[in-house]
């Protein structure tokens, strides 16, 4: 239960969404592109924290990415090559739900890729991220961490929850046991690839409503003052009275009723 009632939450949380959708405008006024990595433990929030951030942002200019394992022919492609196609263009945000870090995570863990591959991956990455970061790219890399039993008793939910049953995996009973293993998959990621162009930041999820304010509210802080006027848009009054809506072809099914009687 987190210790914030969802009252207080979405209090503290309505300013945040205001500045979050004036640094979109910028994004796309002033052509800027950023990119928001999210990585971290199974159930520790990467989802809901995508939609705290995209859902009050225009979809057509913030593409949510999320891909699954790699075709044949990706796996015979450079590793960063499928990535490469979602970067954001001009006045783009891109949210990696996972990224190219999985390389580093959950394929090695798992045991997907061979140690030869995560060693060049590790090689590669920082080098891959310079590039992006030379090209005026926004790029920030967020993990997000939560303790094995938060953790066990998010996966008990998404097991006895029908609607989140779809949530878990084969691979996730497999996980379970391997909490160590990604802790020590992680630190070395972060000593190979946390650098002054492209830093991760790690983000105590065990609670999921303070975790979310926090990311955003680091990540708010560390675009630059993106406050701009808004445009100025000509809407007279109509000339005459709000028309109705008439049908001529075809009419709207019957409206809702609940079969609730109390």
């Amino acid at each position: 239960m987190s210790k914030l009632s969802q009252k207080e939450y979405d209090a503290l949380l309505a300013p945040m969404t205001e500045e979050l959708v004036e640094m979109a405008r910028w994004i796309a006024e002033t052509k800027q592109r950023l990119i928001v990595v999210f990585e971290g433990r199974d159930t520790a929030g990467k989802g809901g924290s995508i939609h705290t951030f995209a859902q009050s942002i225009n979809p057509r200019q913030c593409k949510v990415v999320a891909l699954g394992a790699p075709s044949e022919r990706e796996r015979g492609q450079w590793y960063f090559q499928r990535y490469i196609e979602h970067l954001p263009a001009q006045g783009e945000i891109t949210l990696f739900d996972r990224s190219w870090y999985n390389r580093a995570g959950v394929e090695r863990v798992m045991g997907f890729c061979t140690e030869d591959e995560v060693q060049a991956f590790l090689k590669a990455a920082p080098e891959f991220e310079r590039q992006l970061h030379s090209d005026g790219v926004f790029l920030f890399k967020y993990w997000l961490t939560c303790d094995q039993e938060k953790q066990e008793d998010r996966f008990a939910k998404r097991l006895h929850n029908p609607l989140k049953r779809w949530k878990l995996s084969p691979i996730d009973v497999e996980a379970r046991a391997r909490y160590q293993a990604y802790t020590d998959a992680r630190e070395e990621m972060l000593k190979a690839t946390h650098t002054a162009f492209a830093p991760w930041t790690l983000v105590d999820f065990n609670d999921q409503r303070q975790g979310r304010l926090t990311l955003l509210r680091d990540l708010l802080d560390r675009i630059p003052d993106t406050k701009l006027p808004l445009a100025k848009i000509d809407w007279p009054e109509l000339p005459g009275k709000p028309h109705k809506e008439r049908y001529s072809v075809l009419k709207p099914i019957p409206k809702f009723k609940s079969d609730n009687k109390d």
